[in-house]
């Protein structure tokens, strides 16, 4: 029996239809298996996370706000360590100065220093093993943080440790926004992301044992190995000049504290970020600032470093630049800047963005300072990031394309994701 050219099109056409309809299905199960993942995963993680609540420390705090000035420091501080180095990143990069930082490691580790190394398993998945080994062979001892696992793959795969930690010696330490890579050092492959805008500190102090036991918890974590109850990691702190009081996030807290530190502002709100997407309740407490009078100024880059935050940004500046919030777009490279100041008695810096990933999902650290002089420092550092900076206004907003809009509406659906 001869089959016509009208039926077989009719054939082909209920094929494609039934593969159709079978695609969709399995998106829409992934997608379901997704949600469902990351709601059990969450909250059967936030069940059981530890909640650290560190007092005021004092110690001496420099703050450094370019790339090379800071590894150049680092990497001295490292080299004059005599007895331990311990060090968390979020990101080690496969580039020049991933190296040269693996290499300083492993020739203090030959040099008898116990050196431990914790790098986050996504962040840091470019890592070669064979700097790996070398380290290990050398005497260092090597791990990865937050390692994609059963149960719960979707979660496990989204929840980052954000932190960056450096102590040497029990006695000096590290925290801030910068990871190690060439980008870092104003060297980017994208020359629209270069320079580098971040701000880290170097601390000495009561603090640095904070750093430490932050340190210990997550190294703990990753390789069930107790450091905490070590003398030779916790040596007697001499007291600093700068109040200041450590604190770490796990998926909450951070929503609450940040809402309490608007509260209290009497004058002013600085924050910069590289993603403003915050949520609801942040929102109203920023435009109840604005409404007694409060002065709001929010950074952020010119130049989005991943597809649809800069996007994801856009309907919360609307009704704030109504309101008469400054948001300044950075234009000299990219801005990866993570502060809040309030008036001038206030200000937090650490590894946290003003993000709802930051707020929920990631592992976090930050610092809250409470010490005019210093903040003075840093407000002089914000005032080159604003005069380096366009500002961004409502017209700016209200005349985007229609494909913006369509970006603006899919990065609002994933945002606690971005």
């Amino acid at each position: 029996m001869q089959v016509d050219g009208h039926t077989k099109f009719i054939d082909d056409e209920r094929v494609i239809r039934m593969w159709l309809v079978y695609v969709i299905l399995i998106i829409g199960v992934l997608i379901a298996w997704m949600v469902v993942d990351f709601k059990l995963g969450r909250s059967r993680f936030i069940r059981t996370r530890t909640r650290r609540n560190y007092g005021d420390r004092y110690s001496d705090i420099t703050l450094i706000s370019r790339g090379p000035e800071l590894f150049d420091k680092m990497f001295y501080d490292i080299k004059n360590a005599e007895s331990s180095i311990h060090i968390l990143f979020y990101i080690v990069q496969n580039d020049h100065l991933g190296h040269r930082f693996l290499e300083v490691l492993e020739e203090k580790a030959k040099q008898g220093v116990e050196v431990r190394l914790l790098m986050d398993q996504l962040g840091s998945s470019q890592v070669p093993k064979s700097k790996v080994k070398l380290l290990k062979q050398a005497g260092a001892e090597v791990a990865f943080a937050q390692k994609v696992k059963l149960p719960h793959l979707f979660f496990t795969s989204q929840q980052r440790n954000h932190r960056k930690i450096t102590v040497i010696d029990g006695k000096l330490g590290y925290l801030g926004g910068y990871n190690v890579g060439k980008e870092y050092i104003d060297e980017n492959d994208r020359p629209e992301l270069s320079p580098w805008r971040d701000y880290h500190m170097r601390m000495e102090g009561e603090g640095v044992l904070d750093l430490q036991a932050e340190f210990s918890i997550d190294w703990h974590r990753a390789t069930q190995k107790e450091l905490k109850n070590e003398p030779l990691y916790f040596p007697p702190a001499a007291k600093g000049e700068i109040r200041h009081q450590i604190f770490p996030t796990e998926g909450v807290n951070i929503e609450k504290f940040f809402g309490e530190f608007i509260d209290d502002a009497k004058h002013s709100i600085v924050i910069g970020t590289p993603y403003f997407i915050p949520t609801s309740h942040l929102m109203d407490k920023l435009l109840a600032a604005l409404d007694r009078g409060v002065k709001l100024e929010i950074i952020v880059p010119n130049q989005a470093d991943h597809a649809l935050v800069k996007e994801a940004a856009f309907p919360y500046f609307r009704p704030l630049l109504e309101k008469g919030a400054l948001v300044y777009q950075y234009m000299n490279g990219f801005y990866h800047g993570k502060l809040m100041i309030v008036d001038d008695h206030f200000c937090d810096i650490g590894t946290a963005n003003f993000d709802q990933r930051s707020f929920f999902i990631n592992l976090e650290l930050n610092n809250l300072i409470y010490d005019k002089n210093f903040i003075d420092i840093v407000k002089k550092e914000v005032a080159k990031d604003i005069k380096e900076s366009d500002r961004l206004t409502a017209s700016d907003l209200q005349s985007v394309s229609v494909f913006t809009r369509i970006k603006e509406k899919v990065a609002s659906a994933i945002s606690i994701l971005l």
